[in-house]
């Protein structure tokens, strides 16, 4: 799995105006890593879900996946991202997009490496009634 980066994320804030959110578990989050819902709505049997995420400096999300695509956003801090395969995949910073794919064969985990804490604003856009994340085990990296 691949995270893309964005920059100049003009229509991802436009869209996610639009749209209302809720929170993740992972195997386990970090103490003190937390998500508030700021919009949701459902259409046509999807769950469009904005929430705001704190992770705080040396914490991270744990390990998980979606039943369906994420997009985040970076307002403050910086995020590293990881894949099943334990390597970095991405390296985001305050304005950096991001977006992760749906299904078990996108485990992830995201990072805060750095010294204040790490904000994303991420639309989650799921099938009615998912959760927002589905816990993975660790794949056998040596950071949890």
């Amino acid at each position: 799995m691949r995270a893309s980066l964005r920059t100049g994320s003009a229509g991802f804030a436009a869209l996610c105006l639009t749209l209302v959110a809720a929170p993740a578990h992972a195997t386990p989050p970090g103490p003190g890593v937390s998500g508030k819902v700021l919009a949701q709505t459902t259409v046509d049997g999807t769950d469009y879900t904005l929430r705001e995420i704190t992770i705080p400096p040396g914490q991270a999300t744990g390990w998980h996946y979606h039943d369906g695509p994420l997009y985040g956003y970076v307002k403050q801090g910086t995020l590293t991202h990881y894949d099943s395969t334990c390597a970095r995949d991405g390296l985001y910073r305050r304005g950096d997009s991001l977006t992760e794919p749906p299904g078990p064969g996108n485990v992830h985990i995201g990072r805060n490496l750095g010294s204040k804490p790490l904000v994303l604003d991420v639309l989650y856009v799921l099938p009615h009634g998912s959760p927002f994340s589905e816990d993975a085990p660790n794949p056998g990296c040596a950071f949890q």
